[in-house]
């Protein structure tokens, strides 16, 4: 089993899993990639304001983007679970937010997701998958991405990541992704990221780019507190070929008051 360091948060289940993390798209300047045997890894994002207060959550603007690919220009392995404990100081909000359901944006393509759940909607972007199929050159499909809020219920909050790829291949992959809170010395919540096989297995997410809005109806999704100069994030991704990665990423934040 191959061990690979996973910088590029939100690699397959992408998005989400970046915001609720906070500290993944923080205080960078330009990306940063990592080389790690054939796979290289590219992480890069930023939020604002960055100036938080010390004592007071400040609502954000998160804007989030990685890729993944081998040096060798092969197929690299998908992502099938990202596993995010995100720092103590960083916080998620989807009270009063109206909601979506899995099942409205099953089978649709990405207008159809957006007539019946735009005003769930928390962040858009872009996002690449390769296909590989057996015999054959590996093919980019490129889609809209779009996030979704699915509401809050019994301490759980859900949010649901849409893309509908088409030509060569035709279907809309539904990621879901459950938060909770997680006290567990630096971090304070947990993200968990089911990513649906993309035909069959042989579909991988090569790149995305997310953007959470700060504020959806006078809601702020996404807010964080800057208590000494650093926000952090713990990241484990498990991959289709079995292999599982992981790493800490420590960003600055400018505190304030």
């Amino acid at each position: 089993m191959r061990k690979h360091v996973l910088i590029v948060l939100a690699l397959g289940a992408l998005v989400a899993v970046s915001a609720v993390g906070i500290a993944t798209a923080a205080g960078g300047e330009g990306p940063v990639t990592v080389k790690v045997g054939n796979l290289e890894l590219t992480a890069d994002g930023g939020f604002t304001p960055k100036a938080l207060s010390k004592t007071k959550q400040t609502p954000i603007e998160l804007n989030a983007a990685g890729s993944v690919k081998e040096a060798d220009g092969s197929h690299p392995p998908a992502a099938r679970e990202i596993i995010i404990e995100g720092d103590k100081n960083a916080e998620v909000h989807v009270k009063g937010i109206p909601t979506c359901k899995s099942g409205q944006l099953q089978a649709t393509d990405t207008q159809a997701a957006l007539a019946a759940c735009r005003s769930a909607l928390i962040g858009e972007g872009q996002t690449t998958a390769q296909v590989a199929f057996a015999e054959q050159k590996p093919i980019n499909v490129p889609s809209k991405l779009l996030l979704f809020n699915g509401g809050e219920k019994g301490g759980k909050i859900t949010w649901y990541v849409h893309a509908f790829f088409s030509n060569p291949i035709s279907g809309a992959i539904v990621t879901t992704v459950t938060i909770t809170k997680h006290p567990h010395g630096r971090f304070g919540t947990l993200a968990v990221a089911k990513v649906p096989q993309i035909t069959g297995g042989s579909g991988s997410i090569i790149s995305f780019n997310l953007n959470i809005k700060k504020d959806v109806k006078g809601i702020n999704p996404i807010s964080a507190k800057c208590t000494d100069g650093k926000l952090k994030v713990h990241v484990q991704a498990k991959f289709e070929d079995g292999t599982k990665a992981e790493t800490e990423i420590i960003r600055a934040c400018t505190p304030k008051g």
